[in-house]
């Protein structure tokens, strides 16, 4: 990579009406470093193009000082159908594509990784991306279990990578500003924290197994999981299956999990419980779709709260995470709800920004401050970009995303042995006292698809 002055990509920037928060640029137009000289720019590679993929793909193209080099899918569809998109944001240059992603990392002039495959493959990537000597920004979960997560943080440390976790939301300026007001003490002493994650999702059929269609690699799309005949129902709905992910909470709810624990500034909990159910039980689906998990920091409880069956909960739309406007909160599923003593702060992720209430007024409700927000996707790849040059430490730095990460894993853990409570040993990461929950902290990997020991 080609050592360049940051006035290169920060040139011509523009903030939004938000300005600079916490020391962040939330740049209005990512193409305003479009003038950054060919040899300066990133040279980047992606590994999973579908869906999340492509958007991040198509972001950092559109930037103007990254090119991508690579397409790195078990589905060849893939390429053909995204690369040319790619290549039309880059001048017209394709990338070259790779079914198998360890030969793009032979490649020395790959600078960063960007990684977007299901959970199960984004500690295993992101380790061989940082023993390749890539930076990497791998989309959340950080980890599917809780030592490969730690072995990921151990690979990033070794190697001297930068490693941005997909958790954008530590790169909005509005959350940065919610933290120094919490930080600064004006919601008085914080003993509960509320994070839920409600919406509708019904359950779903379990295809028959079958032959994999041409051309798609089946063995390395399972990679570490454990091996199974293709079938087309756990290729497509890999959230809700404990071989590759750990349901919506893992999914979906951590974002607002790792809002919460950065907020209010806890990391590891002292214990954990969780408990629910799979209530809708006509499908295949094998993760809870309600869920209730309890976290106990020292003098402070943090709820998560997860409904599945509720299609009247909505995620903000675009209209809010990019305008001036709220969240209607008793139906916004995504929000976080701080309890101080002295007053209350609602939370919405992506761009929902903030507001905090005290006590009612002749029976109306009072909000006392409030920020509104924008979606932070933009200043993340930003963020990543900067500390790719200058080794800074990213805003979701892997060791952060780690340790929001546990939180979920220890719930699931709590729920699948039928809510018992876990002691958290914040030493080791472990769980005391346990031998079947502490035998849930890995898995079984299977040839050549290894999270080793040494890294």
């Amino acid at each position: 990579m080609m050592n360049s002055s940051r006035r290169d990509f920060l040139k011509d920037s523009t903030t939004t009406t938000l300005g600079i928060t916490g020391g962040f640029t939330l740049l209005s137009n990512p193409r305003s470093v479009s003038a950054t000289p060919a040899n300066d720019k990133l040279n980047l590679a992606i590994i999973g193009c579908r869906g999340r993929g492509n958007t991040l793909a198509q972001a950092f193209a559109d930037r103007g000082d990254c090119e991508f080099t690579w397409f790195c899918d078990v589905d060849p569809e893939m390429y053909a159908t995204r690369a040319k998109g790619i290549a039309a944001l880059q001048g017209g240059r394709m990338p070259k594509y790779a079914k198998d992603f360890r030969r793009m990392l032979e490649d020395k002039s790959v600078d960063g990784v960007i990684i977007a495959t299901p959970p199960h493959w984004h500690t295993l990537a992101t380790i061989w991306s940082c023993q390749a000597g890539k930076d990497v920004y791998c989309e959340k979960p950080q980890s599917h279990n809780c030592w490969e997560g730690m072995q990921g943080v151990k690979a990033a440390r070794k190697y001297n990578r930068v490693v941005q976790i997909g958790l954008q939301n530590r790169s909005a300026p509005y959350l940065h500003a919610a933290k120094k007001y919490i930080t600064d003490g004006k919601l008085g002493d914080i003993d509960l924290v509320r994070v839920f994650n409600q919406k509708g999702e019904g359950n779903f059929p379990m295809a028959v197994d079958s032959k994999a269609p041409v051309g798609f690699d089946w063995d390395m799309f399972n990679g570490p999981a454990p091996e199974h005949t293709y079938n087309e129902t756990l290729r497509r709905q890999w959230r809700y299956m404990w071989r590759y992910g750990g349901g919506d909470m893992h999914y979906d709810g951590i974002h607002q999990v790792d809002i919460a624990r950065w907020l209010v500034g806890v990391d590891y909990p002292k214990s954990v419980f969780s408990n629910g159910a799979r209530y809708d039980r006509e499908g295949a689906a094998e993760t809870p779709d309600t869920q209730l998990s309890v976290f106990e920091f020292d003098n402070l409880m943090m709820t998560f709260e997860m409904t599945l069956n509720t299609p009247y909960m909505l995620k903000a739309d675009h209209g809010i995470r990019d305008g001036d406007m709220f969240p209607h909160w008793p139906q916004n599923a995504e929000r976080v709800e701080i309890y101080g003593s002295e007053a209350m702060m609602i939370v919405g992720r992506m761009g929902s920004g903030w507001q905090v209430y005290i006590r009612p007024q002749n029976r109306h409700p009072v909000v006392r401050d409030e920020m509104y927000g924008r979606f932070p996707d933009a200043p993340h790849q930003q963020n990543f970009v900067d500390c790719v040059r200058t080794r800074k430490t990213p805003n979701a730095d892997i060791e952060s995303g780690h340790i929001s990460t546990l939180l979920v894993h220890y719930a699931t853990i709590s729920y699948r042995l039928g809510g018992e409570k876990l002691l958290i040993n914040s030493e080791t990461e472990g769980i005391n006292g346990n031998d079947k929950a502490q035998a849930m902290l890995s898995r079984t990997y299977r040839s050549p698809w290894v999270v080793e020991q040494e890294v």
